[in-house]
């Protein structure tokens, strides 16, 4: 164990605090217990540390190493290098959540830019400084619309085409409320049909319909109809949206949506096995004052300079806690400063040829594999880069043989429900090229002839 002190600094200590050796400062503790003999191995030398270090890490299978067409939620997609050049610097890299704005004037400043880019992208007026990732962003849209009828619309209808792990989340949240009634709905899972065919499940105690954009199959369904529904009952809409749609695809502010929410992982986070990533959370300004988190606004100083302020903050270290109407997490600053540097670095037309690229090259995936004998594509409308291929046998049989083939396989529907056993989620982006589908497609001819 490397210790910093000499030996004279952990004198100067003892003596400090009244003891004589390091040995009495564990006297309290029974004496079989203060040193046991521990059965470890001899100590590394740091270059022995680093290469068994570097050969665990080489243990990993990564889409670095491997072809990915494993999406779900989490995506593979080019990050520019002056996104973690950026993001490095030290007075980014270390900054803390910003309670004193005075000092951490860079910091807000960074977190406004964010906000600004979000509300532009989604299409909607404000956004706040960031949640944890996409689940809890969705998870909080539930809060919003509950605290905002007081309780008094205790219903929340959310589309069998929302991710998974998003709906189970939001029934983590919102499970203890008073009344609260969540209902998963639109079609029989065997495919999810239309969003407009939860409209006629709205009723006068429905807050809030959660619809996704493209939905979690890839799908694209124009939101409109079920927005002017969804406010004629009086209730709200919540879209969960993938931010590289919306480089080309209309936006859900202009269909309607009173929340956007989604995973900012895509603008320029990298997968790490998880996270951490980043939730994006955007509303119109009539709800700002129920906005869950930070909202970072620009104003000037007494000496007409430009600043920035935490201008709502309904968190519980700042007013009565049962007035509060935000969790406890910070915004996820370090990764809301990612997305800003991407969204930043690429551009609006940037962005935009990073979405053709995606729904251009799936596209072409999807032609190529449904003529592969056994196997077909199951979809009932456009698709962004996401899409379903029935599989001959399942999934999990079929991954470990592309494993095999160094391709990280798409994801099984199975897992989440009995009816799409045998379906396999493909994800396809930017980083695929024609022949790593083409590969792709060889490897599963195998599996059709075996």
């Amino acid at each position: 164990m490397f210790i910093p002190h000499t030996p004279s600094e952990t004198e100067e200590m003892l003596r400090s605090v009244g003891v004589k050796s390091i040995e009495d400062l564990f006297k309290d503790v029974p004496h079989k217990f203060r040193f046991p003999k521990l059965n470890l191995p001899e100590g590394l030398t740091e270059m022995e540390a680093l290469a068994e270090m570097n050969e665990y890490a080489n243990s990993n299978e990564t889409v670095k190493g491997l072809l990915s067409f494993l999406g779900a939620g989490a995506y593979y997609h080019y990050i520019p290098a002056g996104v973690d050049a950026i993001l490095r610097r030290a007075e980014f890299y270390t900054a803390y959540t910003p309670y004193q704005p005075e000092v951490a004037q860079g910091t807000l400043q960074a977190i406004f830019e964010f906000q600004t880019l979000i509300a532009n992208l989604t299409g909607m007026e404000v956004s706040n400084a960031s949640h944890y990732d996409g689940a809890t962003a969705t998870a909080e849209a539930g809060v919003m619309a509950y605290h905002n009828f007081r309780g008094k619309r205790p219903g929340i209808i959310l589309s069998s085409a929302v991710n998974p792990q998003y709906r189970e989340v939001l029934c983590s949240y919102l499970c203890g409320y008073e009344n609260i009634n969540i209902q998963t709905l639109g079609g029989d899972f065997t495919i999810p049909g239309n969003p407009d065919d939860l409209a006629a499940q709205v009723e006068d105690e429905t807050a809030l319909v959660v619809v996704q954009y493209p939905d979690f199959f890839g799908r694209i369904f124009d939101l409109t109809s079920i927005a002017q529904k969804v406010h004629e009952k009086g209730a709200l809409l919540a879209v969960v949206t993938n931010p590289i749609a919306l480089g080309f695809l209309k936006t859900p502010g202009e269909m309607g949506a009173d929340i956007v929410v989604g995973e900012g992982q895509p603008l320029g986070i990298p997968l790490s096995y998880g996270g951490p990533y980043l939730g994006f959370f955007a509303t119109k300004k009539e709800f700002a004052r129920k906005i869950s988190g930070r909202l970072v606004g620009e104003t000037t100083d007494a000496q007409g300079r430009r600043g920035y302020v935490l201008t709502l903050t309904a968190r519980e270290q700042h007013i009565r806690r049962e007035k509060s109407t935000s969790n406890i997490c910070t915004n996820q600053g370090l990764m809301a400063l990612a997305a800003t540097i991407y969204l930043s670095l690429v551009g609006k037309s940037g962005l935009k040829q990073v979405a053709n690229l995606c729904f251009q090259k799936a596209h072409y995936a999807a032609d190529v594999l449904g003529q592969i004998p056994g196997f077909s594509i199951l979809s009932d409308a456009q698709f962004f880069h996401e899409f379903i291929l029935k599989c001959p046998r399942s999934v999990e049989a079929i991954n470990a043989h592309l494993l095999e083939r160094d391709i990280i396989g798409g994801y099984d529907l199975g897992k989440d429900c009995e009816a799409l056993a045998n379906h396999m989620l493909i994800c396809v982006t930017e980083m695929t090229s024609k022949d790593d589908i083409d590969y792709l497609a060889s490897v599963l001819e195998e599996v059709s002839h075996d």
